[in-house]
């Protein structure tokens, strides 16, 4: 046998180079998954961040604003979904509470009413409670049919919910949030309220009003 035969040989039952090259593949690989864990993770900490942030913004978007106020309410007439009229300065000597919402297609706006309606306190304190929106009689119907709705809305063309300042103030620019007005017995504006979160317990709504009147 030649000497580079016996070398061949060698080579072949050697085992060690085989061993050391598993163990470098078997290094790589542990580096690899290791990267990879770490990466994973790194990506799990910016979408919990990102899903806090999201919340946070939510909360803070859906927050309620409004406060005191002192002046004299605008007054106007408009059209109700009954074929009548109601004019603001008509009912004066009683306290209103103007509710501005989206109207037609939100069913929220429209179960806030229905809850309303349920609460004898309004009535109790003299307080009547007027619905307003920007839609025609065809429009808001079938809403108020399905919720169980009675009291009128009032229909506007947006000059008045213009002149209330609150226009934008729910997920549409050019349509009322989810807001209300109180205006005491005098015409005189009390207290405004919006709720990007498109809820106010009817409890807390008298509240607000009595706490005012």
């Amino acid at each position: 046998m030649t000497q580079r035969t016996h070398q061949t040989a060698r080579q072949v039952k050697d085992p060690v180079q085989p061993t050391q090259s598993r163990r470098a593949r078997l290094h790589e690989e542990k580096l690899k998954a290791a990267r990879t864990r770490k990466v994973r993770r790194w990506l799990a900490g910016i979408a919990g961040v990102a899903a806090v942030a999201l919340i946070a913004f939510g909360l803070w978007s859906a927050r309620p604003t409004g406060g005191d106020t002192a002046t004299t309410a605008p007054d106007f007439t408009l059209p109700t979904t009954d074929g009548g009229a109601v004019t603001l300065s008509d009912l004066r000597g009683s306290p209103v509470i103007l509710y501005f919402n989206e109207g037609a297609g939100c069913g929220s706006c429209t179960v806030q009413m229905a809850e309303i309606e349920k609460n004898p306190g309004f009535a109790d304190a003299g307080i009547t409670v007027l619905p307003i929106v920007m839609n025609t009689p065809e429009q808001i119907l079938p809403d108020m049919e399905t919720y169980g709705v009675v009291t009128p809305y009032l229909l506007d063309d947006g000059t008045v919910s213009a002149a209330y300042d609150v226009l934008g103030k729910g997920m549409h620019e050019g349509l009322p949030g989810h807001g209300f007005v109180l205006i005491d017995a005098d015409g005189v504006q009390r207290w405004n309220g919006d709720y990007p979160s498109m809820w106010l317990d009817p409890a807390d709504l008298l509240k607000e009003a009595t706490s005012r009147l």
